[in-house]
């Protein structure tokens, strides 16, 4: 890149090999970097170590990529900071592997100044080592002190310079754009979604399938959960749905995985979880609360008392605190990061003049993909947390036109034949859903035993039968005030929202619910 903020066909070439760099100490140890960031740590009543940041949510605003917009000399000169930094300034450098498919694995390589060392031991543990003498696919450098903070994305090079921010995720979501970027490449979706596998007994009856004619003859059922950050999509993939052995339900990802054109789901994180940790209960989110009560955990932004005490309820430093936890000590996680095959897609919406479930067709899937309802949370605005916002895909990181991931997934739902649901988690009108609300209708929903009904309230298909659930409690007609009325002015709204993708096809415009 020259003095003129012109671009260059890669800024990893400007990168002097990290295993022979003088100023980078390379792939050092969990222990090392620890040691590094001693001086910030607190650490906890479990051992784990505790980190407060300053910044303490990702700056959306402050990012842009190559694709989606024309970089001028700011832009390329943000790259160069960034390329400068890890030439001259004392840094860690981690090389991790993101994925285990064959078509959708990669090398990660990460660069931050050594004195932040805390942001790599979080990071490095999402991830699993790379291979030996690996080349990376994708590069990121941090440079938290710098004096403006931008993060700039150069997709086709595979390098993203994250500027002015000491937030964990910034470095975390910068490998996972990338991957969801390649998956759309190869004809698939990267999604910001967890997997999960269900096994149930195929012959299950009202009475759970215990007869002993029953066996241990299980069907199982592949689901993918599309929701923004704190709106239940950790806890919903982490749940055991009240299953007992030999059935169960295990979570294989929690965050970004990719829909492939085949029906396998590709993961992405196979070592560990950043999960959120405020008001994380252990009756309530046993096996997620177990991994982060490890000594193995970091806590980021998390109140931990100068005695070690952890409050995860408390907000003193934000709603948004978060901890990376291990898989190993997830009781609920699989040894597999990939589904082999997709049967389920829920959209998690937070929308209370939305029924607590209702079938899609195709259409109305990527009309739901489109619309991305749910609410602000921390993770992306903390000073707007709680208001109603509309996310294409609940995916903040889309790379490229976002009307043609609408097309690509109500194609591959299609083609795929997987059923698509919506997803209340939150109230019908002033009715809460809770979580046994919704633990119910996702078990029956697995089983097949939700006989279902036209709403003449939403136009939806929803429950009209479910064993262990009244579903006449959630009638949207029923509990909201001036149903029709706001219903007629939600899909008013929806219709106009939806007319601002040129690239998104009609019959998906048509199908608003």
């Amino acid at each position: 890149m020259s003095q003129h903020g012109t671009a260059m066909e890669s800024p990893t070439a400007a990168l002097t090999d990290p295993r022979s760099a003088d100023n980078v100490e390379y792939d050092p140890s969990f222990t090392s970097l620890r040691e590094n960031s001693a001086h910030l740590e607190t650490t906890t009543e479990y051992g784990s170590p505790s980190y407060a940041s300053e910044h303490r949510s990702r700056n959306a605003d402050r990012t842009e990529n190559a694709l989606d917009r024309d970089f001028g000399p700011a832009d390329y000169g943000h790259v160069e900071t960034a390329v400068d930094a890890a030439g001259d300034r004392e840094m860690v450098c981690l090389d991790r592997q993101l994925g285990r498919h064959p078509d959708n694995t990669y090398v990660c390589r990460y660069y931050v100044p050594k004195e932040y060392s805390r942001i790599a031991l979080a990071w490095a543990k999402l991830f699993e080592p790379a291979p030996a003498d690996a080349e990376p696919d994708f590069v990121t450098v941090q440079v938290p002190d710098a004096d403006e903070v931008a993060i700039r994305v150069l997709p086709e090079e595979g390098f993203t310079a994250v500027l002015g921010t000491d937030y964990t995720g910034e470095a975390k979501k910068s490998f996972l754009r990338l991957f969801m970027f390649d998956a759309k490449r190869q004809g698939g979706l990267g999604l910001h979604a967890g997997t999960k596998r269900v096994r149930i007994r195929s012959d299950a009856d009202e009475s759970g399938g215990d007869d002993d004619s029953a066996g241990d003859d299980l069907e199982t059922v592949g689901q993918v959960f599309l929701g923004l950050s704190g709106t239940g999509k950790s806890t919903l993939t982490a749940h055991d749905l009240g299953l007992e052995d030999p059935e169960d339900a295990t979570m294989l990802q929690d965050d970004v995985c990719a829909l492939r054109e085949d029906g396998t789901v590709a993961g992405s994180e196979g070592e560990g979880l950043f999960i959120k940790t405020i008001g994380l209960d252990a009756d309530e989110q046993p096996d997620l609360y177990e991994a982060a009560t490890h000594e193995s955990a970091v806590l980021d932004n998390v109140d931990v008392a100068d005695d070690g005490t952890v409050d995860f309820d408390s907000d003193a430093y934000t709603a948004n605190g978060r901890a990376v936890v291990k898989r190993e000590h997830l009781p609920s996680a699989d040894e597999e990061i990939d589904l082999p095959s997709v049967d389920q897609v829920f959209f998690i919406t937070r929308n209370p003049a939305m029924p607590p479930l209702a079938k899609l067709s195709p259409e109305e899937a990527a009309a739901a993909f489109m619309l991305g309802e749910s609410v602000q949370t921390s993770a992306g605005d903390p000073d707007s947390a709680g208001e109603a916002i509309r996310v294409v895909g609940t995916n903040p990181f889309i790379v490229g036109s976002e009307g043609e991931e609408g097309n690509r997934f109500r194609d591959l739902v299609a083609d795929l034949d997987a059923d698509a649901y919506l997803l209340n988690t939150g109230t019908v009108g002033d009715r809460d859903v809770g979580v046994d609300d919704t633990v119910t209708l996702l078990r029956e929903v697995s089983r097949g035993r939700v006989d279902w009904a036209d709403d003449p309230t939403t136009g939806l298909t929803v429950p009209d039968s479910v064993p262990g659930l009244d579903a006449s409690r959630f009638d949207v007609g029923d509990a909201l005030d001036d149903a029709d009325e706001r219903i007629a002015d939600l899909r008013a709204e929806r219709r106009e929202y939806l007319a601002e993708f040129d690239d998104l096809d009609e019959a998906i415009r048509n199908a608003v619910y």
